[in-house]
């Protein structure tokens, strides 16, 4: 049998987180769904399917989720019923959450501005030390085309016509014609 579940919406309103008397997280949330078609209006309705969240999926959805984000959600449809104040049987339909991956970037309430890079005459003596070490590093090295022509001369010689120009090894290239394979 197969009961899963994808969904693609927004949120209706911030998660509710809970926790059981346990201490499990669990958190409660509505998503909006649109339709793939049109009313007789000429508008696209949307269904709002509840989700339930365990765990750490619970915890992170209501820290990082708020009214109007756009989420997947991927779990399984869960049936249950229960009897009302007034005698009448209700049933609840609810997608138990197995994962939930948030497609926009979180919204920042201040713009920040790109970090400034240091002076360097203020730079500390940890970053004159990488550098200095990076230097040692590009200067201990071969050149490049003396890499190249060393490996050139001691790989054996290619049967295609390309010249190399990488320290990649040569493969060889496809025929021109495919081969017959019978079937």
């Amino acid at each position: 049998m197969i009961n899963e579940v994808v969904l693609i919406g927004r949120m209706v309103k911030d998660p509710d987180l809970r926790y059981t008397s346990d201490g499990t997280p669990v958190a409660s949330f509505r998503l909006a769904v649109n339709r793939n078609f049109k009313n007789q209006e000429g508008v696209y309705e949307a269904d709002f399917v509840s989700c339930t969240a365990w765990r750490g999926i619970a915890e992170t959805t209501a820290n990082y989720c708020r009214k109007g984000a756009l989420v997947a959600v991927t779990g399984r449809i869960q049936t249950s019923r229960y009897e009302s104040k007034d005698g009448t049987t209700v049933f609840v339909t609810d997608v138990v959450v197995d994962n939930v991956r948030f497609l926009e970037k979180k919204k920042e309430e201040k713009p920040s501005a790109p970090p400034i890079p240091p002076y360097p005459e203020k730079q500390d003596s940890t970053t004159n030390q990488a550098r200095i070490e990076v230097q040692r590093w590009e200067q201990s090295q071969p050149l490049q085309e003396n890499r190249q022509t060393e490996n050139h001369q001691n790989q054996p010689h290619a049967n295609h016509s390309t010249q190399r120009t990488s320290e990649f090894p040569d493969f060889p290239t496809q025929p021109s014609t495919p081969e017959k394979v019978g079937v």
